[in-house]
């Protein structure tokens, strides 16, 4: 996968022929050496703490972007919590009421960024 000069082609396609594979899992080409080390590095399934089986070369991004259980911030009090209980917060957060400096309206959390425009 990498340009060779003309004149080396032939000795450099029988040295990786001798000593390289291809991975069929992600393609990369894995010295013959350490394709079973690679493979069980890289290409277990593993099991989040989700419950989901995942590829272990694959968990990190699972676990920062598709996981339930992934870390994520309330938008309206900047508390922790798990995605999968996100909705139900931020709902809940949200209708909460807080007093206007303003106007000296109770106005709900949800809408207090907005509500400068309108309390004039």
């Amino acid at each position: 996968k990498k340009d060779i000069p003309v004149p080396n082609f032939t000795i450099h396609e029988i040295h990786c022929s001798r000593n390289l594979e291809v991975c069929r899992s992600c393609n990369e080409s894995i010295p013959k050496s350490e394709m079973k080390n690679h493979i069980e590095s890289e290409h277990v399934q593993v099991t989040c703490k989700c419950s989901m089986k995942v590829e272990k070369s694959l968990l990190e991004d699972h676990e920062a972007s598709v996981c339930p259980l992934r870390p994520v911030v309330c938008q309206h009090c900047d508390i922790q919590l798990t995605f999968n209980k996100l909705q139900d917060h931020e709902s809940y957060c949200g209708a909460r009421t807080e007093i206007c400096s303003g106007c000296g309206l109770n106005i709900m959390v949800k809408d207090l960024k907005e509500h400068p425009r309108t309390c004039g």
